[in-house]
């Protein structure tokens, strides 16, 4: 890995190590859109899933109706405000010291 000099320089010399701050990243282009999506997925909630719209589908509606942002905007939202909650699901794994490893 090649590192410039200056950069490693700014590293040696410090004193702290550092830390990574990810700012969180906003999307003022799709606010505008919000409402048109909430309420393609609020219709489509009650159809099966394969008659739903995909993220695809949804950030070529959107480019038609005048968005011109990333795709990967409209999958971060969707993900963020209609896509399953997987971090509030916690399944508890807990095993008896013999059961894990019964030999006959």
């Amino acid at each position: 890995m090649q590192i410039s000099r200056p950069t490693a320089r700014k590293y040696v010399n410090m004193v702290d190590e550092p830390l990574y701050e990810r700012v969180q990243r906003s999307s003022p282009k799709l606010c505008d859109f919000a409402d048109q999506l909430k309420q393609w997925l609020g219709e489509e909630a009650k159809l099966a899933r394969p008659w739903r719209r995909s993220t695809p589908r949804l950030f070529e509606g959107v480019q038609e109706i005048g968005f011109g942002g990333a795709y990967d905007s409209v999958q971060r939202w969707k993900a963020h405000h209609h896509g399953p909650k997987l971090t509030e699901a916690l399944v508890a794994l807990l095993f008896v010291a013999d059961d894990a490893c019964l030999l006959n």
